[in-house]
């Protein structure tokens, strides 16, 4: 049942109402995108935060663990990081503030607070659902990004890198994307906290693959351990794209990051590849909703998870098959490594199927370190805690390795070893 009463507003929702009042005036837009702001902000104030009675938010009752959202806080400067991949293009987004000077041979790069004020981004200002609250608080309060068009036929030949760095407050991005006819590219959408500040972050991107696209595409999200991460990435596919869609989360205190995917075109192929590390009193939540809407389309999901300490995670997984979807193979798993009683992990896979010539399938496991794989080590020497370290890197690296550039590869199983080293 999906039906929410808000009697009072909650000490964060009153904040989100109060902070729109004062930054209104300020906010990036012309009248019709104030209009889409003050309606997006409405809606909210309305039906308040989703609570576990929301079907989609069962797991993370936002209502209850969003306590309280920073004030806009202004800061010093704030340096760009040395990119992921080194010969990377980097297109920094700095406490929110895009770089008006960054340049892309062969691609066309727009400030997003340009297309807010003159008004083209009024019509992606959009909820995507009654329930879709992080379409609400962003469109309500995003201030900037990049608009980003790679043409037909242009095959990049270093990754770009979104690098949103921030330190305390509230930053609100948006990154709309579009990938040209046979077009091929890497993107790499960095978000780490500089600080050690409270911070709320919501962050969406709109990415349009047209046909024969070819794209990588990876979210790297290292929050700080008070930080609030709300993502969105809004994704269709053309005839005969391929998307490589890699998820890492790494940081953050309370994450809710959604994929909503429409794969649109006949010979369209996803690969979906998620981590999630887990530790100390974290939320980190996952919801994929997948629609396979024509026929002959292909995709595979693997998620990884590592818990530790007092953390919680969930993974929701949607595959919707429309009725003409025929021919559609689409498989699913979600894969955990529990390594404490006092931390717990929710999946809930789930498959709509309405054309009867498909190969779909789900499936999870939970489990701890094997004993014997532990063992195995420790009889050659190996300590046992550099043992365990050892048998969880090598269950998250393995999906990392799937990437075919060896320095993506390379760097991103530094970041995962750099948690793992910290946090086992």
């Amino acid at each position: 049942m999906n039906m929410q009463t808000t009697s009072r507003l909650t000490a964060a929702e009153t904040a989100l109402v109060e902070a729109f009042g004062a930054q209104i005036g300020e906010l990036p837009g012309n009248g019709a995108v104030i209009g889409t702001r003050d309606r997006l902000l409405d809606e909210l104030k309305k039906a308040g935060l989703p609570t576990r009675r929301i079907e989609a938010w069962h797991y993370t009752d936002l209502k209850n663990l969003l306590r309280s959202v920073p004030e806009v806080t202004l800061v010093s400067a704030i340096d760009p990081a040395a990119p992921l991949v080194e010969g990377s293009r980097v297109l920094s987004i700095l406490q929110g503030s895009a770089d008006a000077k960054v340049a892309v041979e062969g691609v066309e790069i727009a400030l997003f607070k340009d297309r807010l004020a003159d008004g083209s981004a009024a019509a992606g200002l959009t909820a995507l659902d009654k329930d879709d609250a992080i379409g609400r608080i962003n469109g309500s309060f995003v201030r900037d990004g990049y608009a980003i068009t790679v043409p037909a036929d242009t095959e990049l030949d270093a990754p770009i890198e979104l690098q949103a760095l921030h330190a305390a407050g509230q930053v609100h991005t948006r990154f709309p994307v579009s990938f040209g006819a046979a077009s091929k590219a890497t993107v790499i959408e960095r978000h780490r906290s500089v600080s050690e500040g409270a911070a709320l972050v919501s962050s969406i991107s709109d990415i349009a693959l047209e046909d024969g696209a070819d794209v990588t595409w990876i979210i790297l999200q290292q929050q700080g351990a008070a930080d609030t991460h709300l993502g969105q990435i809004r994704v269709k596919l053309g005839t005969d794209a391929k998307l490589r869609l890699f998820v890492i989360n790494a940081g953050g205190k309370l994450v809710r990051q959604e994929l909503r995917i429409d794969v649109a075109g006949q010979g369209a192929e996803l690969m979906l590849r998620g981590v999630n590390l887990l530790g100390s009193e974290s939320h980190t939540d996952v919801t994929l909703v997948l629609g396979h809407n024509v026929p002959h389309t292909n995709s595979t999901e693997i998620i990884r998870n590592v818990v530790f300490d007092r953390a919680n995670g969930v993974f929701q997984g949607m595959i919707r098959v429309a009725p003409d979807a025929q021919k559609t193979d689409a498989k699913m798993s979600c894969n955990t490594l529990l390594l404490t009683d006092d931390g717990g992990f929710s999946v809930k896979p789930e498959l709509e199927i309405f054309a009867d010539d498909v190969v779909c399938g789900h499936g999870a496991t939970v489990a701890d370190i094997e004993s014997s794989h532990l063992f195995y080590l420790m009889a050659r020497g190996v300590p046992e805690n550099k043992a365990r370290a050892m048998l969880v890197n090598a269950f998250v690296a393995e999906i990392v390795e799937e990437l075919e550039d060896e320095q993506l590869v390379e760097a991103l199983e530094g970041v995962i070893s750099a948690w793992l080293e910290k946090h086992a």
